[in-house]
């Protein structure tokens, strides 16, 4: 045999060798979920603690996926704990996010991908390549949702670096119908790139479960159980399988699941077992109809914006968007540095908008051309109202700015609200009011920025806070809709409680007539309401029953020539009457959660969703 035969001989059995040493070379890796940090509470840092401890004694774990749920309230402080705990780990540790923190992150995920480099995970060891992403809602209630721009990474990443390798996911939710609103779409994407597990949590109990065939175990919480007894998980790989136990500190683990990974659970070129039904939007379809649709694939948390010619749209990679109203046809777009999550305004021709870079951008709204940018102490996520004059935006650095919007100079800044805002103030009686994430809503002085009065939600909390809704107002009262389902009118004057009524279980979501008459809320079960906009009493109007189900996703409700319009946490419109209540017609737009709709003409909304979808719809009722 000649020298560049052996060679030759020599790299292939190495290749050979590396190819299949992997399979041959078992590993352990635990995981530990559900943590549920709180700053104010030492008793889930004490557990967490006594599990890190219990992972130093054992040198068999090679490493440690933390997944998901980590601070109760998504706060910075939470997050910052947890940094401090895991870094007292021996082993390397990989971080993906929970619900809790998208929820209620009071930096947009700024903070998470500082603390912990990325809202992706991805790494490889001993030739399987773990890939995490995303899960849960972003910063407004609703379902789970796999972000379309995640999707694409996934296929590119599988594609260019898992050839030849096992895949395992990491996420928190499981990717399954109720818990993900666009499950059938993501597990169809997801059993082309050779996945073998999803890992996750949750749940806070030990489940296997198939997700449209594909094997996927969710861990119990690292909090205590019924037994009083804390505890993670322990994965062990081999060539043939994956197998999954208890592990109580101190204890011995208790295996309770595994898979072969030599066996395949799932076609590959199949389909979802079941998908979204669009089959009802055939009963309106001479009432209302698509004009136009873009799928942008970046997932939107945030209002359409009209103004003349034009629909601005920001999403959450960070690109503002302007499109031809007529057409849909992308005019241009900025650039900005991350996340935009609240709506944009245009203030004499200056698109506003804020970010989760610390930002408020400035923008020529005809060219795009950046015209200023006011750098702040942390993410601004808040929508932005206007006087035709000064834009006004609230940020996580719990302040209320007002800004000149030709020079993009601060006309005044208020800075004492304790926490952070994301709603649209608004600007009524010469006052800019707006709720924030300390249960309490504000009155400020329009013209300086004075504190005039605040009102506080009766139960104090983060979570009872009136900040997700967007108020309203005429000259008798302040209305808003909180989460703890309640309807509430407040004094314009001096703040205080004039009714509060629990009748209709409304969360988050509210409207008003254009003659300042009515209000409108939309319930957690199937139905718009409307009541009197009066002072001094409630006296409901009229109760409609629109059949969307259980739902929780705070949007609001405009009311455009004589109709209510209305959306919902998995991709419905609903449209009615504004005097009597009759639903005019539902068209489902999507799968997705769908922000508040924007009107655009006396006939046309346009709406965008987390899909990515951006859909102009024309009512021809």
């Amino acid at each position: 045999m000649t020298k560049t035969k052996t060679l030759l001989l020599t790299v292939v059995l190495a290749v050979l060798a590396i190819m299949q040493g992997w399979a041959q070379k078992p590993f352990t890796f635990a995981q530990i979920t559900d943590i549920h940090l709180n700053s104010n509470d030492p008793k889930p840092l004490e557990y967490l603690m006594t599990s890190i401890a219990d992972i130093n004694q054992n040198p068999d774990i090679d490493f440690v996926l933390v997944t998901g749920d980590l601070a109760d309230n998504g706060d910075n402080a939470s997050l910052e704990q947890l940094d401090s705990a895991l870094k007292t780990l021996n082993k390397k540790y990989y971080v993906v996010t929970g619900n809790h923190e998208t929820t209620w992150s009071e930096s947009g995920m700024a903070k998470f991908s500082e603390l912990f480099g990325s809202e992706r995970l991805e790494f490889e060891h001993n030739g399987v390549l773990f890939l995490g992403f995303t899960t849960g809602p972003f910063i407004k209630m609703a379902l789970g949702h796999v972000a379309p721009h995640d999707l694409t990474w996934l296929a590119e990443e599988v594609n260019n670096k898992g050839k030849g390798k096992q895949v395992f996911l990491v996420t928190h939710y499981p990717i399954t119908k109720g818990d993900i609103d666009n499950w059938s779409e993501a597990t169809d994407a997801i059993r082309k790139l050779n996945v073998k597990v999803f890992i996750g949590g949750h749940y806070h109990r030990n489940r296997a479960l198939f997700y449209d065939g594909i094997p996927g175990f969710l861990s119990r919480s690292n909090l205590k159980d019924g037994n009083g007894k804390t505890g993670y998980s322990l994965c062990h790989v081999t060539a043939d399988s994956l197998t999954i136990a208890e592990k109580n500190p101190g204890e011995a683990p208790r295996q309770w699941g595994g898979i072969s990974l030599k066996k395949q659970y799932y076609d590959p070129q199949g389909h979802a077992d079941e998908y979204p039904d669009f089959s009802s939007n055939a009963t309106y379809a001479g009432k209302v109809g698509e004009v136009w649709r873009i799928k942008s694939g970046r997932s939107i948390y945030a209002s359409a914006t009209c103004w003349k010619d034009r629909v601005f749209v920001g999403d959450v990679t960070g690109l503002m968007t302007a499109y031809d109203k007529a057409t849909g046809k992308e005019c241009w777009h900025f650039q900005a540095d991350k996340k935009i999550v609240g709506t944009p305004a245009v203030v004499s021709g200056t698109l506003v908008f804020g970010s989760t870079g610390d930002r408020i951008y400035g923008l020529d709204a005809r060219t795009g051309r950046e015209l200023w940018q006011i750098k702040t102490d942390l993410p601004i996520m808040g929508a932005v109202a206007s006087d035709g004059k000064t834009a006004y935006i609230g940020g996580s650095d719990h302040k209320m700015h007002a800004i000149d919007a030709r020079t993009g100079k601060e006309r005044w800044t208020f800075d004492g609200v304790k926490g952070y805002i994301v709603t649209r103030p608004l600007l009524t009686q010469g006052m800019v009011v707006f709720g924030a994430w300390d249960s309490k809503f504000y009155a400020l002085n329009q013209q300086d920025g004075s504190l005039l009065w605040t009102w506080n939600h009766p139960k104090d909390g983060l979570h009872y806070s009136p900040a997700q809704v967007w108020p309203v107002a005429n000259k008798e009262a302040i209305f808003i809709a909180d989460p703890q389902r309640a309807l509430t009118a407040i004094g314009l004057k001096d703040g205080k409680t004039l009714w509060r009524t629990f009748q209709s279980k409304v969360r988050e979501s509210i409207g008003m007539s254009a003659d300042g008459q009515r209000i409108y809320a939309k319930t957690m079960q199937d139905s718009i309401v409307c009541y009197r906009a009066t002072a001094s009493e409630v006296k409901e109007v009229w109760a409609t029953d629109c059949g969307f189900g259980y739902e929780h996703a705070s949007t609001m409700l405009p009311e455009v020539n004589g109709t209510v319009y209305s959306s919902t946490k998995d991709g419905l419109i609903v449209a009615l009457d504004n005097k009597t209540g009759r639903l005019k017609w539902t068209y489902k737009v999507g799968a997705s959660l769908v922000n508040t709709v924007t009107p655009a003409g006396k006939r046309h909304i346009i709406t965008t969703s987390t899909d990515g979808d951006i859909v102009m719809l024309e009512d021809k009722r």
